[in-house]
Order: C-alpha cells, then sequence, then structure tokens
C-alpha cells in the first residue's frame, strides 16, 4: 500500500489521478476537508481508504496502521506563504513531518516528501539542490522556514541518502481552485479575462526588470506528477531534488498564454506590488535540473504556453478546473 498525504489537495489529487492512469489503487488517502471545497478532488479517484491526518497521526504513533506499506508519500503541509502563525507551521508542517519520518525509516518504507523551491530565498545562492548548500539557505517566509527546518534536520541527521525530497518550483494546473490567494496566475488570470477582459500584474521595482518581466519556473502539475511516480518507482534515488520545468519564463508569457487559448486579445495592467511583500518578493527562480537527469529521468517538461492552453481549454473552460 501507498500513503499518500495532503492527497485532496492540489498535487495530492493530481497523483492519485496520476497514479490511478497508471493502474495503481492500492493507496491510503491522508487529508483533513474543514469547510473546503477539497473533496470534490476526490471525486471519481480510485483508492482503499481514507483518514483524517489527525487520526492518522494518531495510528502511526500508536504503530496501529492495518495494511502492509511500501511508501509514503508526504505531500500534506500549510502551503501558505501568507501565513504568520509560525508555531502552527512548526508543528504542522515540521514536527508532523519529522514523526512520519522516523515511522518510515524504522520500518524500511521509502519516504518522499515535499519541500519547496521557497528554502531557496531570494535566490542570492541560486537555486543548486546540492546537499551542502542546505545549511546556508534564507528562506524569506515563514513557511520557507518550516520547509526549510525539515530540510536541515535531514541533512544534520545525514538521512538524504534513505530519502526522497521534491523542491517544487511554481506547480499550477487543475484541481487548485480551493487554493485562495495561493492559486495560480494561471488561473487568477483566466477568472479575471472571463470576468473583466483584462488581467492585472505586479509592477517591477527592480531597473533590470521591465513591468511583468519578473521570471518563474512554471510547473505544469501533469509533468510534476511524471518525475513524481519516477521517483517513486525508483526506490534507490534518494536525496533532494528540484522540480521545474527548467527554464524561467515571465509573467507577460504566462498572461499571454492564456489569453492566446481564450482567443482574447490581450490586455495587461500593471498594478503597484503592496509594500508588505516587495521585500520578499522573488524576481527570478529556475531550476537547475541536473541531478534529476543524472538519476534517469528522461520526461520532458511544457512550455507555460502549451501547459496553460491544457489546462485552460481541457479543465478550466469544461471541466471546473478539475482533473
Amino acid at each position: 500500500m501507498i500513503i499518500i498525504t495532503g492527497a485532496a489537495g492540489f498535487i495530492g489529487s493530481c497523483f492519485v489521478k496520476a497514479l490511478n492512469e497508471d493502474g495503481i489503487t492500492d493507496l491510503l488517502l491522508v487529508d483533513e476537508f474543514g469547510s473546503s471545497d477539497r473533496w470534490k478532488n476526490l471525486l471519481g479517484k480510485r483508492y482503499l481508504s481514507f483518514l483524517h491526518k489527525d487520526d492518522f497521526l494518531d495510528q502511526v504513533k500508536k504503530d496501529k496502521l492495518p495494511h502492509t506499506i511500501t511508501a509514503i508519500v508526504h505531500l500534506g503541509a500549510c502551503s501558505s506563504t501568507l501565513e504568520r502563525d509560525v508555531d502552527y507551521l512548526y508543528r504542522n508542517n515540521y514536527l508532523y513531518s519529522k514523526t512520519l519520518c522516523e515511522f518510515a525509516l524504522e520500518r524500511g518504507i521509502q519516504f518522499i516528501y515535499a519541500s519547496s523551491a521557497a528554502t531557496y530565498g531570494d535566490g542570492a545562492l541560486g537555486y543548486s539542490d546540492e546537499h551542502s548548500l542546505i545549511p546556508n539557505l534564507k528562506p524569506l517566509n515563514p513557511y520557507g522556514f518550516s520547509k526549510q527546518l525539515f530540510d536541515l534536520w535531514a541533512y544534520e541527521n545525514n538521512l538524504l541518502d534513505k530519502i526522497t525530497g521534491l523542491k517544487f518550483f511554481n506547480v499550477y494546473g487543475p484541481n487548485e481552485y480551493h487554493k485562495g490567494d495561493m492559486r495560480s496566475v494561471v488561473l487568477k488570470s483566466f477568472e479575471q479575462i472571463k470576468r473583466e477582459g483584462s488581467v492585472k500584474l505586479f509592477k517591477s521595482y527592480k531597473a533590470e526588470y521591465s513591468h511583468g518581466e519578473q521570471k518563474r519556473d512554471f510547473l505544469y502539475v501533469k509533468d510534476c506528477c511524471s518525475v513524481m511516480s519516477f521517483l517513486l518507482k525508483n526506490p534507490s534515488l534518494s536525496g533532494i531534488f528540484n522540480i521545474g520545468s527548467g527554464k524561467a519564463e515571465s509573467w507577460n508569457t504566462l498572461v499571454n498564454s492564456v489569453f492566446d487559448s481564450l482567443g482574447e486579445p490581450v490586455q495587461i495592467e500593471y498594478i503597484e506590488m503592496p509594500e508588505s511583500i516587495r521585500e520578499q518578493y522573488q524576481y527570478f527562480t529556475e531550476a537547475p535540473l541536473g541531478k534529476l537527469k543524472n538519476a534517469g529521468y528522461k520526461g520532458n517538461f511544457r512550455s507555460i504556453k502549451d501547459g496553460a492552453k491544457d489546462y485552460v481549454l481541457n479543465y478550466l473552460v469544461f471541466q471546473n478546473g478539475i482533473w
């Protein structure tokens, strides 16, 4: 059995779908719903059982999980970069992960977990996923700090040759509709175009970047799931891997791609960035993928143009954004 935490979330539910399409249904899904609509992400998915994250953790601590487990894919976390309750992030993102990791290691279970490109901070040290750089990274927000804490714990305890960490860059695609302010700009642009006919982007406050030419490594969630499936099928691979497209593209390119997908004329308005986030804003991210490719991954990555087109036309226009 494979356990997937955060299974009703964005990447988690897409990964369940990808595994199902691979014929894998021997799954225990873990998450919490609260008052959100994330439950819709599990409709049509095939799995054996579902557990609330608190009940699951209780069974882990008491060693009462009723199945033979081959892998834990730990995607569950508070992923909001706007969250300011550091104690909550410490308990939910760090301590929870530590408990699951220790459980897996003690039983010889493959453990794959979600780190984040947010650990790289402003990118002053680059975006290399080499382990020796981990102690020097300086995240810009509490969420990145909580992810860095776990990476650092694993590094200092010499565990990165036994577990696998995923440093997700800017993932977008179906099943993200519930994420509020954390939804991708592809989805936000689609909604703005349908509502107003135009899209708002933040101005640049650095002379070397024109408005809208700030760049990100955008990764379509289907490509993300392909990488995760590869790592799951190759348990001998370990360490932290960048999970991105390997190519930075601008916000202007992203928005143009959404307009083009809808056959609408491009109309972009550049607005002031809130002062509260200006000091934390990343102007450029790009994932070096050498380690992943050297590990044997041969899959291709969609450009933002191709990924946005699939997302917009096949999910946002007709399928309510769900895969």
